[in-house]
């Protein structure tokens, strides 16, 4: 509520993000306003911990963007440093495309293969993935720009040199997609299925869970309540 006061309308509606996320759902102008501010909630989430160095795709670097703003405004307004500025953390794969290869992988669209995924999803998931569709027989040489199993086998395989010889064959001809696929799928079910029954142990223990949970909120409440305090003494707001 404090930093939506030190942020206007056109900057939010330039945010990069935002305006893809607008795009995408086809808002036009009638855009809610939750949606809208939701930079400026991602701001308060990363600076009410005093977070420097935050795990993102790269297509929330907008964001962070944004929350580095907030943060130099605060801090002038304050006359001291009372927030900390972040940067990205990104992984040697900034962002995973959807199966289609049309989006980011987003769980609200769908598309995503997510840590609880079932043997029986993770095959389908792979099974649709996008590849090369000049790529029609096995023996044609394929192009592995925007092949979202080569993504994947980037992001996720163990053995890069064996990627790289699989990019080569592929490449050259006389390697089939259902090859690929069926390596990646063995990759992503020796990756996903120890966390998959990891998390379901926890899941069938729900006092444990709550029990986690009520210690977390209430670790938060006693780091996030000083941040406010300093932030609400910025804009003169602290009776006491």
């Amino acid at each position: 509520m404090y930093y939506s006061n030190l942020v206007s309308i056109s900057r939010l509606e330039r945010n990069p993000t935002v305006k893809n996320e607008i795009q995408s759902k086809a808002f036009g102008r009638s855009i809610p306003a939750g949606f809208l501010t939701y930079p400026i909630s991602q701001a308060a989430d990363i600076t009410a911990f005093k977070a420097n160095l935050i795990p993102v795709g790269n297509d929330q670097l907008p964001m962070l963007e944004q929350t580095n703003e907030i943060v130099r405004k605060v801090n002038h307004i304050a006359g001291k440093e009372i927030l900390v500025e972040c940067q990205a953390l990104l992984s040697n794969v900034a962002r995973l495309p959807s199966t289609d290869g049309k989006n980011k992988m987003s769980k609200s669209m769908g598309n995503a293969i997510t840590l609880g995924a079932d043997y029986k999803q993770i095959n389908q998931a792979v099974k649709s993935m996008y590849t090369d569709p000049n790529h029609l027989r096995v023996e044609d040489s394929g192009n592995i720009e925007g092949n979202v199993v080569f993504t994947y086998l980037d992001a996720f395989h163990p053995d890069q040199n064996y990627v790289a010889e699989l990019k080569e064959h592929y490449q050259r001809g006389g390697l089939g997609d259902g090859t690929t696929k069926k390596i990646l799928e063995a990759c992503l079910q020796d990756l996903i299925t120890p966390i998959r029954q990891r998390r379901e142990e926890y899941l069938n223990d729900k006092a444990y869970l709550v029990e986690v949970l009520k210690k977390g909120t209430e670790k938060a409440n006693q780091e996030t309540q000083l941040v406010l305090h300093d932030v609400k003494g910025a804009f003169g707001l602290n009776l006491f």
